[in-house]
């Protein structure tokens, strides 16, 4: 015990270690208040005997150095190209500098001929414009949860919505459209049934309360069989505001994903507004984009709760550099040329001494569930996969009927090598 105790005394004091210049430095990117917080930590865990003393200074430094961005970078090899459990897209590198340049003071809302106050994010919402011309105007909020939640807010705050049962849906994480939309105030009329909803189940449904009609795309499953649903050229007859929330993003027809619905086809076939993510099919960052009328988007915009729900500056720079420039991220993963994918993965293959498999990739995020991706993936063992997780740099692979997959449809080119150094790590851990 004697020994032990000497041992807490040459255990350094805070005030030490906070003034040690080497300290300091190694925590220049962190608040003092953080600093201290780390050296309190590991002198903590010394004096409870779970760090040893010769050790303190070099845990300190080692944390105080360690990145002020939790975060852990991941090369995604599951061939799942919107995951969301990965933050779903990845952003360009176009899109990356924007939010780097936008990250200072910046224009976003002056109008730098005048001097004075200007429309915020006037840029983005013209870029969105002229990648849907059918798109009178067009407003960003921060998710598309949120640009639903605001369009039937503005809608029908005092009045009612009408749904089909068929598009009843769940959302991530548990959360269900009827809650979501009930939360404001706005009460939900279910009309029709789960498989088949015709015109005069809206027209039946329509009271002295009904303030709107909405089509939900019910993204991450289908309904295929005995069905009846109804276009909306069909509901615009009613003479009721239609909105169409299409989730995935897609901004114009794709044919490799000929059932997706996109928002230009949706707003010529009758809609009055489009509801849509920017972080899906369109590769952008977290938003929600409401497109359609010039009349409901600016009773969109003037609504109060839209003042909580709208977007920084980061976000819409990112989001106007994924329209303007280059293929982004997500649509290049899912349009991958088939002969190069097999290319790139047999040569991984060769160099790891390891087996190819044909597999199948997904969409994701509750995109086009029903779409394969055909591709290839390299073959591990399965025990691989936890080494691969706890690797640097980390990756994400797929685990299949006792194998770890690793399909490079996702893994940039010029990230190969690192793929690679982490592969044999985790081969020699097995």
């Amino acid at each position: 015990m004697g020994a032990r105790e000497d041992d807490r005394r040459r255990i350094p004091r805070t005030d030490v270690l906070l003034n040690d210049a080497e300290v300091r430095s190694a925590g220049r990117d962190k608040s003092v208040a953080e600093v201290e917080f780390v050296v309190r930590g590991v002198l903590a865990r010394a004096r409870s005997g779970q760090l040893g003393v010769d050790d303190v200074r070099a845990q300190v430094l080692s944390e105080v150095a360690s990145p002020t961005y939790s975060g852990t970078p991941v090369l995604n090899a599951t061939g799942v190209v919107v995951h969301t459990n990965l933050g779903r897209a990845p952003l360009s590198s176009g899109a990356v500098s924007a939010m780097v340049a936008a990250a200072g003071y910046v224009d976003v809302e002056l109008d730098l001929a005048t001097g004075r106050r200007g429309p915020r994010g006037l840029a983005t919402r013209e870029a969105l414009l002229r990648c849907v011309p059918a798109a009178e105007d067009a407003l960003i909020v921060n998710n598309g949860a949120a640009a639903l939640t605001l369009v039937c807010t503005m809608l029908a705050q005092d009045g009612e919505v009408l749904l089909s049962r068929g598009e009843m849906v769940e959302i991530g994480d548990g959360f269900r459209i009827p809650p979501l939309i009930e939360s404001t105030g706005v009460r939900l009329r279910e009309v029709g049934m789960t498989n088949r909803t015709r015109l005069a189940d809206y027209a039946d449904a329509i009271g002295p309360r009904t303030r709107a009609i909405l089509k939900v795309h019910p993204s991450n499953f289908r309904v295929s069989g005995f069905t009846t649903s109804v276009g909306f050229a069909e509901l615009r007859t009613l003479g009721l505001p239609v909105i169409a929330d299409v989730g995935s993003g897609l901004l114009s027809p794709d044919p490799a994903l000929p059932d997706e619905p996109d928002a230009a086809t949706t707003l010529r076939d009758g809609a009055d507004l489009v509801i849509a993510s920017g972080d899906k099919l369109l590769g952008g960052p977290q938003a929600g984009i409401i497109l359609g009328s010039s009349a409901l988007v600016e009773r969109a915009r003037r609504h109060p709760l839209a003042r909580a729900l709208r977007v920084d500056k980061i976000t819409l720079a990112a989001l106007e550099a994924t329209l303007r420039g280059v293929e982004a991220p997500v649509p290049h993963y899912l349009h991958l040329d088939p002969a190069r994918h097999e290319e790139r993965t047999r040569r991984l293959a060769d160099r790891l001494g390891a087996t190819v498999v044909e597999v199948t990739g997904r969409v994701g995020g509750g995109g086009a569930p029903e779409v394969g991706l055909p591709g290839w993936a390299v073959v591990l063992p399965e025990a691989c996969a936890l080494h691969l997780r706890r690797g640097r740099p980390t990756v994400l692979a797929r685990v299949e009927q006792g194998q770890c997959l690793l399909d490079v449809r996702c893994i940039p080119e010029e990230s190969e090598e690192a793929l690679e150094s982490a592969v044999q790590f985790a081969l020699s851990q097995v």
